[in-house]
């Protein structure tokens, strides 16, 4: 069904384009440019073209297009397997890959290679999301838990949100740490000043971080952090907010510095009681190649 979305503008101005994508949290800016190329905004009546500037009071309607259905397909893309049950698997997945389709990925994702690589997998998400417990960003590598059927996502989806789950990441942040652990509690929402991302606001959820280093460098610091909430971009906006951006990060970080595709993180311990026997199982995911050659040309 055809969605219209009605607006009446306050005191906003500037471009439309602009303006719609700070009222539309939901769509991006690429899309309502797209929408406004096709003609589908109209402002008091009248279609507008991107550049046209708002005014106080403005009447704004959007004929939104039906959605493009997404269809799954299994691809013999080479997964590695760390561990596999009938009810749950463990995965390390690479840096590079995107957890589950989207309008923007819609192949190429890893539970497309779970479709192909498993016989099943747990319909609690939507269509889209098979089998996906919790996700990581597609730069991030490392260990994800898969629910093989529904059973076993309620139990792992339950310690998620109870924090009885362990997930420890190793990153290598910009600048020289002094101390030796610490905790980062501070909220997290959807950034004011960029929809893309996110930031430490007061109104966002709660978050924590805890962070321990492991190694320093000339201009590196290589840490280990424990996850008690799964915040999106979560380690990666709370070691900007305290001053060591991710090094590599593409949107937290500074541009260019060591060579490498994204952020150097990577999601090296996985540890959950299995759904089925009670037993707490523990994993462990050697770092990417990528990110043991930095550290080796940092040492030196």
């Amino acid at each position: 069904m055809k969605e219209q979305i009605d607006l009446q503008l306050g005191e906003q101005s500037g471009r439309i384009d602009k303006v719609l994508s700070q009222e539309l949290a939901d769509y991006s800016r690429s899309q309502i440019q797209q929408w406004l190329k096709d003609e589908r905004v109209m402002v008091n009546g009248t279609t507008v073209k991107a550049n046209y500037k708002v005014k106080t009071g403005d009447q704004v309607t959007i004929a939104v297009p039906e959605p493009t259905v997404l269809e799954l397909t299994p691809e013999n893309i080479p997964l590695e397997i760390v561990y596999e049950d009938e009810d749950v698997a463990v995965v390390n997945k690479p840096q590079g890959m995107v957890v589950h389709p989207s309008a923007g990925h819609p192949n190429g994702t890893l539970v497309n290679a779970l479709l192909f690589h498993m016989q099943n997998l747990s319909s609690i998400n939507d269509v889209i999301r098979p089998g996906i417990v919790h996700r990581i960003d597609k730069d991030t590598s490392g260990l994800l838990m898969i629910a093989k059927n529904d059973f076993a996502h309620e139990s792992l989806a339950k310690q998620l949100k109870e924090k009885t789950s362990l997930r420890k990441y190793v990153a290598l942040v910009h600048g020289v740490i002094p101390h030796e652990k610490g905790v980062i509690d501070a909220p997290i929402g959807r950034s004011k000043t960029d929809r893309k991302m996110q930031a430490v606001i007061e109104e966002g959820k709660p978050a924590v971080t805890h962070f321990q280093v492991l190694e320093r460098f000339a201009d590196f610091t290589l840490v280990e952090l424990q996850l008690e909430t799964g915040r999106t971009h979560q380690i990666r906006v709370h070691m900007k907010y305290i001053g060591y951006p991710l090094a590599g990060d593409p949107v937290y970080g500074p541009k260019k510095t060591l060579p490498g595709k994204g952020q150097f993180l990577h999601a090296q311990v996985l540890g959950f009681e299995h759904p089925r026997t009670g037993e707490f199982l523990t994993f462990t995911a050697p770092l990417p190649e990528v990110f043991q050659k930095t550290l080796e040309k940092l040492r030196k």
